[in-house]
């Protein structure tokens, strides 16, 4: 106490500085200091913590778009004629190349024509003996008709001379008929094709015995494939449902154009028609054969190829549309991630219905104009903040 008194004496300045001045300026000091700290603190702990994801969105779009119903089918030939040996005999020749156009008319196979060659020539010589004796015989009749009525010959050798020419006009018909049967014989060791259309594998060999009832009655087969048939089964609803579409059509004069998807997945760049349908449901599957056509100029599409035919068959109005990579599947249950206008997320139960394209129709959960997260769905959480940017979807690979 001395010493301050000592001081405030020394200093004139200090005696007017009172204790509870000194407390409160000590205490400004110190909580400046603490300010200053948890200032940078804040600083320290806002440089930690990781910016919001970037994430891309994508808009809801509302517009009217096809349904469309499809099927599984396959192709076949517009005909498909089945080439057979109509005469027993050795094949020694074939024509054609497998796998390539034959045009009606065309030769595919020849059988060795030498036996059929001889019966046609035999057939041949007995139909002139047969014609020499015809000719006797009417020489005859005619002879008996000028000396009749003189009396030179009975009635009697004139009906027997009727007789013999009429029985050699029937011997003349059989022998030329025996010769036209050798001669269509002769001719069905040339085996053409009956029609336009791609030949198929070879089934019998040069060498082999072939004609009816031999394991190689059935040569090859040839099909007609332009235009190509697509037989696909339709349940009772769908036929009904078709059915009433293409009624609808007919009447606008605008027939359902038909698509038809390869194996591979790319579209078959021309449209089809509807053909026809069986006559019966199959009781077992309950389903109904139907056909249509599609144009194959090039020849590409085959008998037996597995296709999938759609049709446009309803019009959906005011459809919601998100890219389908929008769509996320938690639990058995479909969601989007919506991104709200403050910039957090929403994780948001999903109704999806039909695809298009790369899109899905949304029937519940979304309303036109929200955003969804396209790209990026993984890095987010319900309510974290994101950083969204518009989606920019790739372009669709050549062909799909």
């Amino acid at each position: 106490m001395k010493r301050n008194q000592d001081l405030a004496q020394g200093n004139p300045y200090l005696k007017f500085i009172s204790r509870p001045i000194l407390l409160s300026a000590v205490c400004a000091l110190i909580f400046t200091g603490c300010e200053n700290k948890a200032k940078e603190q804040q600083k320290l702990a806002l440089a930690a913590t990781p910016p919001p994801p970037v994430v891309e969105y994508a808009l809801v779009s509302q517009q009217d778009v096809p349904i469309y119903d499809e099927w599984v089918g396959t192709l076949d030939g517009m005909v498909n004629a089945q080439i057979l040996a109509q005469v027993t005999g050795y094949l020694v020749k074939q024509v054609y190349k497998e796998g390539e156009f034959v045009k009606k008319g065309q030769l595919l196979y020849q059988i060795d024509p030498r036996t059929f060659q001889a019966a046609l020539d035999q057939a041949k010589g007995n139909l002139a003996r047969q014609e020499a004796l015809l000719i006797t015989t009417r020489l005859d009749m005619q002879r008996i008709q000028r000396l009749l009525p003189e009396n030179a010959v009975s009635v009697r050798d004139r009906d027997i001379a009727v007789g013999r020419e009429a029985q050699a006009q029937a011997e003349v018909a059989a022998a030329k008929a025996a010769m036209e049967s050798a001669q269509l014989a002769l001719g069905f060791t040339r085996i053409l094709s009956p029609i336009d259309g791609i030949a198929g594998i070879s089934q019998a060999q040069l060498g082999n015995l072939v004609g009816p009832g031999s394991a190689n009655a059935v040569l090859t087969k040839v099909s007609t494939v332009d235009p190509i048939k697509a037989f696909i089964p339709l349940s009772e609803q769908q036929y009904m449902r078709f059915a009433r579409e293409e009624r609808r059509a007919s009447e606008r004069s605008t027939p359902t154009p038909l698509e038809l998807i390869l194996a591979d997945g790319t579209k078959y760049p021309l449209p089809g028609k509807f053909f026809f349908a069986d006559r019966q449901v199959e009781v077992k599957t309950g389903t109904i054969q139907v056909a249509s056509l599609f144009p194959n100029p090039r020849n590409i599409l085959r008998p037996g190829q597995f296709a999938r035919v759609r049709a446009a068959t309803t019009i959906k109005r005011g459809a919601l549309l998100v890219p389908q990579r929008a769509v996320g599947d938690i639990q058995g249950r479909k969601v989007v991630a919506v991104v709200k206008p403050d910039n957090t997320v929403e994780i948001r139960p999903v109704k999806p219905a039909e695809t298009i394209g790369t899109q899905w129709v949304i029937d519940e959960g979304l309303k036109p104009g929200e955003r969804v997260v396209a790209e990026g769905i993984l890095k987010v959480r319900p309510g974290s903040k994101v950083n969204p940017r518009p989606f920019a979807e790739a372009p669709a690979a050549a062909g799909r």
